[in-house]
């Protein structure tokens, strides 16, 4: 019970059911539309909930290298692009869709798992589980605030992209 807060157990909780939605934006037999909408919430909420809570709590950490923890800030303007492109397609399904679905999860994917490797295996190793925590609960509260003012909408993503 105790690493339900861990945020580091969040955030890959965060990331496995990314994968999740992953595999429904791609089945014809599933709601593709709604799980792109759901997943757009949550990949924005998520990136904005770490930038502003975990990623500058973990810079502080010697033994977490500052240059990873920048680096995945960057691959998150990559996965936000990769969202943005397939979010103005008009045509769920389309052939133009499934190619910007399968940048998008390449860029995805290829984040997760470097953070999973390098920034989260080194908070799990040098940071004690109680300031672990302590970010998860900042993390929650960063990532409902950013669903409940609907994140993941075309016109916000622009907004982050252009900025």
């Amino acid at each position: 019970m105790a690493d339900k807060q861990d945020v580091v157990e969040l955030i890959l909780q965060d990331h496995r059911r990314m994968e999740d939605l992953f595999r429904r934006m791609r089945s014809v037999e599933d709601d593709r539309a709604g799980a792109l909408r759901e997943f757009a919430d949550l990949l924005i909420a998520h990136a904005q909930a770490e930038e502003a809570e975990v990623y500058p709590a973990l810079k502080r950490y010697k033994n977490i290298d500052d240059e990873e923890v920048e680096h995945g800030e960057h691959e998150h303007d990559e996965g936000n692009e990769a969202l943005l492109e397939l979010l103005q397609v008009e045509e769920v399904g389309s052939e133009e869709w499934d190619s910007k679905l399968e940048e998008l999860v390449e860029a995805v994917t290829h984040h997760a798992d470097e953070e999973e490797r390098t920034i989260l295996n080194g908070a799990r190793e040098n940071v004690a589980m109680e300031r672990r925590e302590e970010l998860g609960r900042a993390f929650v509260q960063a990532r409902e605030r950013q669903l409940k003012a609907g994140c993941g909408s075309v016109e916000n993503v622009r907004k982050i992209v252009e900025s």
